[in-house]
């Protein structure tokens, strides 16, 4: 409560006559307890409610609490995120995925259950993912991609899609703009080239202190390519972005929960040449493509070696074969072919 004026001068009255009670009393230990009495008036009037003084809370964070941001240099950065990228050559995994399709900005949003995923990606280009559902194990999508063409098989539709990967042309419905590339990136990191230009910045806000490289492509019309991030607290990647021309915000991947990969009750392998921890918790953002993905890794296998079948995804017999292009799609009666 803030007190009117006619209020303060009314205190400070009371302090004033205190102080000259004080003056006339004779008496030293009666001159002591008036001088006193008017300390206490005038400590209670200006620190109390009615004073308009500011309290001033203080908050102890222990030592042991408290985040360490630590120090690197950008070529110490460089070193460390293209050790791990060229470190992976082939993934063979487990995870727990969950799909959500469309955004606040399409009008809707469809969040599928979780189901389980069998996941497969090599280098250069070649991943392979079949959904299932859990407990029964009925195959919800399977989907594959060498680099160069895409074949996605959707059961429930009956949809066997297949499309170029360089194809920009998005369908309406988001969960058919589902790609196996789209892993890519979030699974086999490309090396930073020593001709690639990289800028080096840092980001703070409430949660975290950040490392930033930025990696730009083109001479005269200079675009950004790459964001990598890096957390301060331990100097793990936790965030990579592309994207694609004029600035467009391709993909928005966040990993996080590092953990070492030799704890063989926990399924996971770690390889010789391989390294030694790897995210398990991968959410990967296509704000064009209108989806997310959240994948948890429940079991791990680096660099294993993975044959080129494996990779293979022929069109089921009696789907409906559907030519994604960037103009329209066609549909072609569906052929014989073996997976």
């Amino acid at each position: 409560m803030i007190p009117s004026d006619s209020a303060r001068l009314t205190r400070l009255d009371v302090v004033a006559r205190l102080l000259r009670l004080s003056l006339s009393v004779p008496n030293l230990p009666m001159k002591r307890l008036s001088l006193w009495m008017a300390a206490l008036a005038l400590t209670v009037f200006s620190g109390g409610c009615g004073g308009g003084a500011a309290v001033k809370k203080n908050q102890n964070i222990p030592v042991a609490a408290r985040p360490v941001a630590q120090v690197a240099t950008r070529q110490e950065l460089l070193d460390k995120y293209n050790a791990f990228a060229s470190s992976v050559k082939s993934l063979n995994s487990t995870v727990e995925l969950k799909t959500t399709a469309g955004s606040q900005y399409s009008g809707l949003i469809q969040e599928y259950h979780e189901v389980k995923a069998f996941l497969l990606a090599a280098r250069p280009a070649n991943v392979r993912m079949v959904g299932q559902a859990p407990q029964i194990g009925k195959t919800i999508f399977d989907m594959a991609s060498d680099g160069k063409e895409f074949h996605v098989w959707l059961p429930t539709k009956n949809k066997f899609l297949v499309g170029e990967v360089a194809l920009e042309r998005n369908s309406e419905k988001p969960l058919e703009n589902l790609r196996p590339q789209h892993l890519l990136d979030a699974l086999l990191w490309p090396e930073i080239r020593k001709e690639e230009t990289v800028l080096l910045e840092e980001f703070n806000d409430d949660n975290a202190r950040y490392y930033v490289l930025t990696v730009l492509r083109g001479g005269y019309t200079t675009e950004i390519y790459r964001k990598i991030w890096f957390d301060r607290a331990d100097l793990n990647v936790v965030r990579l972005q592309s994207y694609g021309p004029k600035g467009i915000l391709l993909s928005d991947v966040h990993v996080s929960d590092w953990q070492p990969l030799t704890d063989t009750t926990a399924g996971t392998v770690a390889a010789a040449n391989g390294p030694q921890t790897f995210p398990r918790a991968i959410r990967i953002d296509r704000p064009h493509d209108d989806y997310r993905l959240d994948l948890q890794v429940t079991k791990i296998d680096l660099n294993a070696d993975l044959a080129a079948d494996r990779f293979h995804l022929g069109q089921p017999a009696n789907s409906e074969l559907v030519r994604v292009s960037s103009d329209s799609d066609s549909k072609q009666p569906a052929r014989d072919s073996h997976p």
